[in-house]
């Protein structure tokens, strides 16, 4: 026998057994370190006693400000900007200067127009007053013909002739008048003075001047935002509310806003507008109008509260929600039934603000888990102070 090959043999054995006791070993070890969940440990909870209370609809709402109006103006025309009159912070009023673009050219052509529309005019007037004096004559020719001819003292060809004449310098006078150039040059005005008036930009309302896009030497096009103008004279709140809290809402119905910065003075909104579509949270938007304090002292943005009163008051329980599991259709809760997690199926009349009131499922008396929730299951163990 070769000794060298059962040596290593004998290697490779206590080499493998070795390696499979390190393994053993190891999982002992990670064995030890895991965490075997008890289920008949009792989980710590808070809870609270259901009893019957008073429910009153007065509830707040937190929303934020904004602007009753805000546009940013563009020019309808092209051009270089010649003058700049205001700067961001500036009030400014309907119909107020702002900016002026480089007009130089069209005023020129305006000029130039001008001096074309009054000597066309005047050679207007020289045509019209020579053929009227042509008219007037041939008028008296043919009053004075008629008289003659009745009494036969000219032939009726000589009155025929003079008639005739008449009619064409009554028709050259229409055409003078139709001819006139005057009434072309009188629509070139008007578009160029139209176009004038577009290199210039006024406030279209009165309001701040927020943003500044641009400045003296630079360029404007249609569509190319040059001032922001925010009207702050009016200012809207916007809150979101759930849809069971909507019917507290109606068009034109009036209601206290309070902004945070100024807790001492209240402000009038009347709803203006009750959203018709959810937002991504699954909440309408509920907006109000309201009078800005003297000063604009509320600007777009802050935030504030709507308080909503109504004196009647019922009776029910009310519940945190965010003890409330399960979906909206079936909302369920936990109570403690002889000393365990009981699962429970409840329905939700409405909710205010972060209470839900429950109309069933519960009753005066139940122990409803608050808190804890977490690694609860049905027939848990429970615990509590």
């Amino acid at each position: 026998m070769n000794w060298k090959k059962i040596i290593a043999i004998i290697a490779g054995i206590a080499l493998v057994a070795a390696f499979v006791f390190k393994l053993k070993s190891n999982k002992d070890i990670a064995t030890e370190k895991i965490y075997h969940y008890d289920k008949e440990q009792p989980i710590n909870v808070s809870i609270q006693n259901i009893k019957l209370e008073d429910i009153s609809q007065e509830s707040s709402y937190v929303g934020n400000f904004g602007a009753n109006r805000e546009t940013k103006l563009s020019a309808e025309t092209q051009g270089k900007i010649n003058h700049i009159s205001v700067n961001e912070g500036d009030f400014v009023r309907k119909g107020q200067k702002l900016i002026q673009l480089d007009n130089a050219l069209l005023l020129r052509k305006l000029n130039v127009l001008e001096v074309q529309s009054q000597n066309a005019e005047v050679e207007y007037n020289v045509q019209l007053n020579a053929n009227q004096i042509q008219i007037d004559g041939l008028r008296k020719d043919v009053n004075r013909y008629s008289i003659l001819q009745k009494s036969d003292a000219i032939q009726g060809v000589q009155l025929e002739k003079a008639e005739m004449q008449l009619k064409t310098a009554e028709n050259q006078r229409t055409a003078i008048i139709q001819q006139s150039g005057i009434k072309s040059l009188d629509a070139q005005r008007e578009s160029i003075e139209e176009q004038i008036n577009k290199t210039t930009i006024k406030a279209p309302f009165s309001g701040i001047v927020t943003m500044k896009f641009t400045e003296i030497g630079g360029f404007a096009a249609p569509g190319m935002p040059l001032l922001q103008i925010t009207d702050l004279d009016k200012i809207k709140f916007t809150i979101n509310v759930s849809e069971n809290e909507l019917s507290q809402f109606e068009i034109g119905k009036s209601y206290e806003v309070v902004a945070d910065i100024y807790p001492n003075q209240s402000l009038t909104g009347r709803t203006t507008l009750i959203g018709s579509k959810a937002n991504m949270g699954g909440s309408y938007p509920v907006q109000f109008t309201l009078k800005n304090m003297e000063g604009a002292k509320i600007k777009a943005g802050m935030f504030g509260k709507l308080a909503v009163s109504n004196k009647s008051i019922e009776k029910g329980f009310s519940i945190p929600a965010s003890a409330i599991i399960g979906s909206a259709a079936e909302p369920q809760v936990y109570l403690i039934k002889d000393g365990k997690a009981k699962l429970q199926t409840i329905s939700i009349s409405k909710k205010i603000q972060n209470k839900a009131i429950v109309s069933t499922g519960i009753k005066e008396g139940d122990i409803l888990i608050i808190n804890g929730l977490i690694n609860l299951f049905d027939g848990a163990n429970v615990s509590f102070n």
